[in-house]
């Protein structure tokens, strides 16, 4: 397809490109080689050195990249500043723009601006790698509004992700910078603040605090100490526009000043593309691998930014941004009668969720419309509403209007090839005239549509008797269509119950799709057309009721229970409770073991000036690399064709399996991994080969022009696929206890069910980084690497090399986040850079693009449970066996350990005296899964909740009091046989239902579901118990090494890496506690294996425990050291003692090794003690469902979780919000989704939603539990990373209990199926009313699916 444009398009190759002029932080930049293709984030990063914005997604959809960007706007006659994603914005496109970066506003060395200093002490920073874009969209807002509400702080974060933290220190620091002040959320009520003392007492038993950081110690904001606009670039927008080009490797760029320049050039270069925000033809260029070899960028021509009021509506130039439609609008809105703007009202409301604020703030309206896509938000509703659209070409103008004949094909128009859109006019609406729109998409935040529409409907004046219908839906179609035949059907018609009857069953027979349609939830797409319709019909209904009483003329207004159906979604600004133990009184200042103090990094990852692997600066020599992955799931490779590849500009050589030096064969537990494919592929993404290039786009492109040829086999996708060929990796784990036949004898009753739970990304910030330098004689490499496992990051690159390990250094700095997915997949990449290395004699640097990773690096596994519970009738359990089916993938990878955990927790917190658990391994043609946060624990606990909640729904018995009958209790033995001692989770359920308040809570819910019917609300109290320690025994060991330097500074190296879980920075309280000294004497470097040999990988949650351990071991040696200088010197200091032991010749460093004792477990006895201690936790989860689309909403959580004597209270919170909101994601909202072929279609955030800023629940109360001290473990400290995680499944259940609540309103009662995640598809679809039945699936195997969806296992 590119061919054929460019064979159209001849280039004038003799142009000379002009020079690009723009400011970065004050610096002026004038470019005269500016290449089209490149972003500015790739310009800031590559050509200027600007470390601090980063690359997380490369589509616009994490906000890693923001910067803000200010311009003089000539029509608007201000300065205009706006966030953008730096990874779209062409580097043309800049022309006299300001760019401001994280590095522009402050930085460590001089002074930190007060937004990065905010999110840095209130703990809103953790990895750190999402850090510089919140500060710059953060930093835009306060340039345009000093003193911000909340609301506005919520939107201005919509395209921003984090995966760390969850949100809540972020927006909790950047309150203070809002109208409402820095309170925590207690609304203006009598004693309604934590902080006030009458209050506080409630919350802190008078010995615990709830401040995690002090408020009074931000520096103010001063907006008079901001970067000017630079002067000159106001002059010079101010002078007469001159056409600008700029010409690249493969594409011409012009920038036109006049609308006749512009049609000459469309007339010239028909098939060009009109560029404005680039957030369209950037991800085509990037990700469908297209070439446009002309690009013309209107945006500043006058006409396409102009805005006209006419008698008829607001006519917006097509250059307009959807920003600017949105202000206009809304003084529209605000300035004329309220009958005039339902059509601006529902424009605005699409708006609300029109992507990020970085997106709206640069793409036009045109780009909306003439992209043409199905599920436009905005089409639907120009539609529905009728727009008149202007189109332009030199040879004159037309106006058409949008309807369903505009749209002609899959993303194609009515405009002929020369013609430009010059406008949308949008009308006004009349009396009589009521206007909708809809969206349902999987997030509220930024995501693109499932379907969407809008409804225009005209009465006949004063009467309920329509007039005109039009409704009009995207996403359920190849283009956006009108509803014909329902619409003219029912004109004429009385808008009563009747019609709403109809209507449905029109709109049932109307829009039909295709049972194997593209996009998938077929059932749910045509469910949403009907209940979308069903709100529209309730909404005009209580309009027209109102409007007609007001006239004197009596009608029927909605039934009170159906109100809360049309309203539009509006969530409170969220509050938040910290409650943990203080420090006891009298403890040394020194002594920060217990305080919450901040994150080591923080300030330094808020500037940007925090190094992750890809900032390294480039070596002279240094190359790139980019992979070859296989486009099938199973077949063996006939033929490799490099020839096209290789004669690119740019490429040095092409890696195959015969390249490599030592062993093809890798993995993490056993060698059944390849390096590089030879002769069959087993997985879409398996790596087959590499090209290695002097650039990154080189290297890519060149990538993309390898071609292989394949003989296919069939793969096996499924867990159900993998059970009916019997596809398994040996062994079968299982763990009895009891005699199971007796147990079900004595069982009342006996339920049978089985329950599917899907896979997550881990979607790091920071993807898998490395880079390889040869050091040039003996074999030696150095590695750079975004790793959890040094050390088995140099064994299997020394194994791949052909050398010893002792030639390998690997160094870790630190990672943008890691959750297990760089515990064993890292090593894929490290692997081959490593190969490339060597064999060029030359440093080579991968960095893998979003997509690449989600593709080729494995998730958590999709787990399959299937289980028989015995139960007595009231709700006391006796008897389970349960088997869990887990989707492994294509090697063994971490798979048995997985498997193992998840039956180490498949009876959660609960004592079943008869139980047994069988684990199967399914060996698919899928990348192969690996370790995530809970590491099975999460999958086999939710298993047990499943039968749990089934026991109760079936006993009708509350299911608090189901679970806590069942509970374990102090000295109880788990299935494995280990005794339960320091046992806390019933102190943990007593205190969680205290603080959630949570019967009177049950009562509200109730009360709530009587009085609504298409929303309902659950709860629902959820315990967990986590064993900690790595189930391999021989990982359970540690080592540190410790220098002091004669100066008094300490230089500390341990085995764990730091990926945002503050490691580092309990290690260094561990170290001062011990050393007795401040924390500002000690320093971590990096964790690298020629100081430490041997480590394990930073995962279990065991890292603080087991180099915790090693620090303090070490650190105690010097102590004992320097203790005779102590004694000779008691009044010294530090440096006195250490500075005479160094001319006394004493060895002051000192190496520390931890083992855990007492460990060690045999499967086939059932014998021994896996773990070394439990930690536990509970939380209360409140949510509010509506029925009708499926969508969710978080009311309330409260979490009780016991970390025993907390090293940091700031950290251990940290990590139980950002892992509890992790598992919201994986509970209620990321779906992997892959073709029947095993093709990955979720490969990035515009497809894959992880949780965002707006998903967090409004009230968030976390308490650590006090008085809990864990004598197992560092200064009585608990392990907390990973038990959190499955907290969230409070969530999900209570999501199930108001689908319970909903599915009584249609007379269903008793047990039901809900799979994980409980997506709005899957709370829809459950919520069985009339609408649902209009829409039966259609049967299994009539068709093919688009996406295989493993929870159909039937």
């Amino acid at each position: 397809m590119s061919k054929d444009i460019i064979a159209k398009m001849p280039m004038d190759l003799d142009s000379i490109g002009d020079e690009l002029i723009f400011f970065v932080n004050g610096k002026k930049i004038v470019e005269r080689n500016a290449e089209p293709e490149m972003t500015l984030l790739t310009y800031l990063r590559r050509k200027l050195g600007l470390m601090g914005t980063k690359l997380g997604c490369a589509e616009g959809g994490c906000g890693a990249c923001t910067v803000m960007v200010s311009k003089f706007h000539l029509y608007q006659n201000r300065i205009v500043h706006h966030s953008v994603n730096a990874c779209l914005a062409p580097v043309c496109s800049l022309h006299l723009c300001a760019v401001t970066t994280v590095e522009g506003i402050g930085s460590v060395a001089t002074k930190l601006h007060p937004v990065q200093e905010r999110i840095a002490k209130a703990h809103g920073s953790q990895c750190g790698f999402c850090t510089p874009g919140i500060v710059m969209s953060m930093y835009a807002l306060l340039r345009n509004s000093p003193r911000p509400s909340m609301l506005d702080i919520e939107e201005a974060f919509q395209g921003n992700l984090c995966r760390c933290t969850g949100y809540r220190p972020i927006l909790e620091g950047y309150k203070s910078f809002t109208k409402e002040g820095g309170c925590c959320g207690g609304k203006g009520k009598a004693n309604g603040c934590c902080m006030d003392k009458e209050d506080k007492e409630e919350y802190t038993d008078g010995h615990s605090i709830s401040q995690l950081y002090d408020p009074s110690e931000f520096t103010p904001l001063d907006p008079t100490q901001e970067l000017i606009f630079p002067p000159e670039l106001r002059r010079l927008e101010k002078k007469s526009q001159t056409q600008l080009r700029f010409k690249g490797e493969r594409v011409l760029w012009i920038q036109p000043s006049t609308l006749g320049e512009l049609l000459d050039l469309k007339a010239q270069y028909p098939a060009a593309k009109l560029v404005v925000g680039n957030t369209e033809v950037g991800i085509e260029i990037k990700f469908k691998n297209l070439v446009y070899p002309v690009i013309l960028a209107p945006a500043l021509i006058p006409e396409l930014n102009a805005v006209q009021h006419t008698e008829a509506g607001i006519v917006f130039g097509a250059a307009c941004t959807l920003t600017q439609l949105g202000e206009v609008l809304r003084d529209s809105v605000r300035d004329l009668p309220s009958h005039q703007t339902e059509v601006f009202r529902a424009v605005l409301e699409q708006l609300r969720w029109f992507a990020g604020k970085q997106i709206r703030n640069v793409a036009a309206i045109g780009g909306n419309i003439m992209t043409a896509s199905p599920i436009s938000d905005l089409n639907p509703v120009f539609m529905a509403a009728g727009c008149n659209l202007t189109l332009l070409s030199k040879g004159g103008k037309r106006v058409l209007q949008m309807d369903d004949k505009f749209f002609t094909g899959y993303r194609r128009t009515a405009l002929i090839p020369e013609e430009i859109l010059l406008s949308i006019e949008i009308p006004y609406t009349k009396k009589g005239q009521y206007f909708s729109a809809f969206k349902q998409s999987p997030r509220k935040e930024d995501d693109i549509a499932i379907v969407t529409c809008g409804m225009n409907v005209v009465f006949e004046e004063d009467t309920n008797t329509v007039k005109d219908l039009r409704l009009s839906y995207g996403g359920m179609a190849p283009t956006t269509v009108l509803a014909r035949n329902t619409s003219n059907q029912l004109i004429g018609r009385t808008w009563n119950e009747e019609l709403m009857q109809e209507a449905c069953s029109l709109l049932a027979e109307e829009m039909t799709l295709d049972p194997s349609a593209p996009g998938g939830l077929v059932t749910y797409r045509r469910t949403l057309t009907i209940s979308l319709f069903f709100k529209f019909y309730l909404t005009v209904q209580h309009k027209l009721a109102q409007d007609l009483r007001a006239e004197g003329i009596p009608m029927e207004d909605l039934r009170p229970d159906y109100a809360s159906a049309i309203e539009l979604y509006h969530k409170e600004p969220p509050s938040s409770i910290q409650v943990y133990q203080a420090v006891p009184p009298g403890q040394s200042e020194v002594d920060v073991v217990g305080r919450p103090i901040m994150h080591l990094s923080a300030m330094k990852q808020a500037t940007g000036e925090a190094v992750y692997c890809d900032d390294i600066p480039l070596y002279e020599n240094e190359l790139y690399l980019a992979l070859v992955t296989s486009t099938k799931a199973h077949a063996h490779i006939q033929f490799i064709d490099t020839a096209e590849a290789l004669a690119l500009p740019g490429v040095v050589t092409f890696l195959s399996a015969k390249d490599i030096p030592g062993s093809n064969s890798t993995g993490p537990a056993v060698y059944d991994e390849t390096v590089f494919a030879d002769e069959m592929v087993t997985c879409v993404g398996h790596i087959v080969g590499a090209i290695v290039a002097d650039t990154q786009t080189h290297a890519q492109r060149a990538a993309k022009a390898v071609k292989i040829s394949y003989r296919e086999l069939k793969p096996i996708v499924t867990i159900q696929e993998a059970i009916t060929y019997k596809s398994f990796f040996q062994p079968v784990r299982s763990i009895e206890r009891g005699n199971l036949t007796q147990g079900f004898q004595e069982a009342d009753h006996i339920l049978e069910g089985e329950m599917h739970m899907g896979g997550q990304e881990h979607f790091y910030l920071e993807t898998n980084c490395t880079l390889a330098v040869p050091r040039g004689e003996d074999g030696e490499m150095e590695l750079f690497v975004s790793t959890q496992s040094i050390a088995k990051t140099q064994q299997l690159v020394a194994r791949a090399l052909g050398v010893p390990a002792n030639r390998i250094v690997c160094r870790v700095k630190r990672m943008g986040g890691g959750f297990g997915g760089k515990e064993s997949k890292s090593t894929i990449l490290s692997t081959v850079v490593a190969v490339a290395a060597q064999k060029l004699k030359k440093p080579v640097r991968c960095m893998l693009d979003r997509d690449e990773d989600m593709l080729v690096t494995g998730g958590r596994h999709p787990f399959f449970g299937r289980y028989k519970v015995g139960f007595m009738k009231t709700g006391k359990i006796v008897a389970l066996d349960v088997t869990y089916y887990n989707n492994a993938g294509n090697s063994m990878d971490l798979s048995l350990s997985i498997m193992e955990r998840a039956l180490f927790h498949m009876e959660n917190s609960y004592n079943i005296p008869h139980v047994r658990g069988t684990g199967y391994l399914c060996k698919t043609n899928l990348p192969s899964n690996t370790a995530f946060r809970g590491f099975g624990g999460p999958q086999g606990m939710m298993i047990a909740e499943d039968w749990m909640s089934n026991v109760a729904l079936y006993c009708n018995l509350p299911p608090e009091q189901v679970r806590r009958l069942n509970m374990y209790k102090e000295g109880d033995l788990t299935p494995f046989n280990q005794c339960l001692d320091q046992f806390t989770i019933d102190r943990c359920w007593d205190e969680c239902l205290s603080i959630s308040q949570y019967h009177q809570r049950r009562a509200q819910v109730q009360r709530f579901n009587k009085q609504h019917r298409w929303k309902k609300r659950g709860i629902s109290i959820i315990p967990t118990k986590f064993g900690i320690s790595f189930t391999a025994v021989f990982l359970n060991q540690a080592g540190a090494l410790v220098h002091v330097y004669v100066d008094g500074s300490v230089l500390l190296t341990h085995g764990g890496t730091e990926m945002g879980q503050g490691l580092h920075t309990k290690m260094v309280q561990v170290a001062s506690k011990t050393l007795g000294i401040p924390t500002s004497k000690i320093h971590i470097s990096e964790t690298s294996t020629n100081t430490v040999p041997n480590t394990s990988p930073t995962a279990a949650s065991a890292s603080s425990d087991l180099n915790g351990m090693a620090v303090y071991n070490a650190c105690h040696t010097l102590i004992q050291r320097l203790e005779p200088y102590k004694s000779k010197n008691p009044k010294g200091c530090w440096e006195d003692w250490v500075k005479a032991a160094y001319f006394d010749r004493v060895n002051l460093s000192a190496n520390g090794f931890y083992k855990t004792p007492d460990l060690g477990y045999n499967f086939e006895t059932n014998q021994g003690r896996p773990f070394n201690y439990f930690s536990y936790g509970c939380a209360c989860s409140e949510v509010e469902i509506d029925c009708l689309t499926g969508d969710h909403t978080n009311l309330h959580t409260s979490i009780v979780m016991d970390v025993g004597k907390s090293l940091n209270p700031a950290i251990d919170i940290g990590q139980v919000e950002g892992g509890f909101m992790q598992g919201v994601g994986l509970f209620t909202l990321e779906e992997l989704r892959y073709s029947p072929q095993g093709v990955l279609f979720t490969r990035g955030p515009g497809m894959y939603k992880i949780p965002a800023f707006g998903d967090i629940p409004t009230e968030l109360h976390v308490s650590l539990l006090r008085d809990a001290p864990n004598d197992k473990a560092i200064f009585s400290s608990k392990a907390v990373g990973e038990p959190p995680l499955f907290l969230a499944a409070s969530v999900f259940y209570a999501i199930k209990d108001a689908i319970a609540a909903a599915r009584a309103e249609s007379g269903l009662s008793g047990p039901f199926r809900l799979d994980s995640p409980a997506s709005p598809e899957r709370i829809r679809n459950a919520c069985e009313d009339s609408f649902t039945k209009l829409c039966p699936p259609a049967d299994p195997g009539t068709f093919t699916p688009w996406a295989v969806q493993e929870f159909e296992f039937r």
